[in-house]
């Protein structure tokens, strides 16, 4: 690697960051809605609830804006490094941990008001291994099935994201990189586990 592309791995990583800090629920629905999406639903800037306050099309940009801000950035590390080899599993792993804590901790919202991370972490292992986000994604399919809330099918596709990722790329960094962001994930959910238990949870369509 040249001494050109050495600089450009610390200013990748404070650009992950920022990327990661644009609030696109917030967004969207202050441009096209009267809502702040912060005192509304659940409260969370995520495509779930905005979707469930401001209508589906505006749920289904923020998840694609979402994702592809957590793809982007790791792309862009792949480029520079490649994914083969330890260093690069390292600096691919802090690339999608640093654009994950600009979605929960933007700066954008003064560090607090964050997502709870789904959609980013899907948009950035969709480009570190299709195949195992493949298997999130049917897992998610299935959780949602059998239970008909979106919370039960991020935390089974966050359940199940270390292990793919591992049978995947066979890299212990990045299965624990995976690891690592899967409790990130739960600890964002408590709030919503507690009501899953309780019943309480909101369900996506009415049976």
């Amino acid at each position: 690697m040249d001494f050109i592309n050495i600089l450009k791995l610390p200013a990748l990583l404070i650009f992950a960051y920022m990327l990661g800090s644009i609030p696109w629920g917030v967004i969207l629905t202050k441009l096209f809605t009267p809502f702040d999406i912060r005192k509304n639903g659940s409260g969370n800037i995520g495509a779930t609830n905005v979707r469930r306050i401001a209508g589906t099309t505006l749920g289904v940009i923020t998840l694609a804006g979402d994702m592809v801000k957590g793809a982007f950035p790791v792309y862009l590390a792949i480029k520079l490094t490649g994914v083969n080899g330890f260093w690069a599993e390292i600096y691919v792993s802090l690339i999608t941990v640093s654009v994950l804590s600009g979605h929960l901790y933007p700066v954008f919202l003064k560090f607090k008001g964050g997502g709870k991370g789904v959609a980013t972490t899907a948009g950035a292992f969709l480009i570190i291994s299709p195949i195992a986000c493949l298997f999130a994604l049917l897992t998610f399919i299935m959780f949602i099935c059998l239970c008909n809330r979106v919370s039960a099918g991020s935390l089974g596709a966050a359940l199940i994201l270390p292990v793919a990722v591992w049978k995947a790329t066979n890299s212990k960094v990045l299965a624990i990189c995976a690891a690592f962001i899967s409790i990130v994930i739960y600890l964002r959910h408590i709030e919503n586990i507690k009501r899953l238990f309780s019943g309480t949870e909101p369900v996506i369509w009415n049976q």
